[in-house]
């Protein structure tokens, strides 16, 4: 099992490795400030759905909380 995992696990990081031909381009221009202009927009983009399920979970757990008493 771990041997098959192991070797999924390789040929994913293969395939994902060539992904966003574009992102790429960009970032081997070497333009410093279009890099880390990418770099925020990649950190936004992953954060905000992680804000949006922690203040769902907040909210439930709100109200929750007030219909117990």
């Amino acid at each position: 099992m771990k041997t098959r995992l192991s070797i999924l696990f390789v040929l994913c990081f293969q395939l994902l490795e060539a992904q966003c031909a574009m992102c790429k381009a960009v970032v081997e221009q070497g333009n410093i400030s279009e890099a880390e202009g990418l770099n925020d927009g990649i950190l936004y983009l992953m954060a905000l759905p992680y804000l949006l399920l922690g203040g769902l979970f907040f909210a439930i757990g709100k109200y929750r909380k007030r219909t117990k008493k």
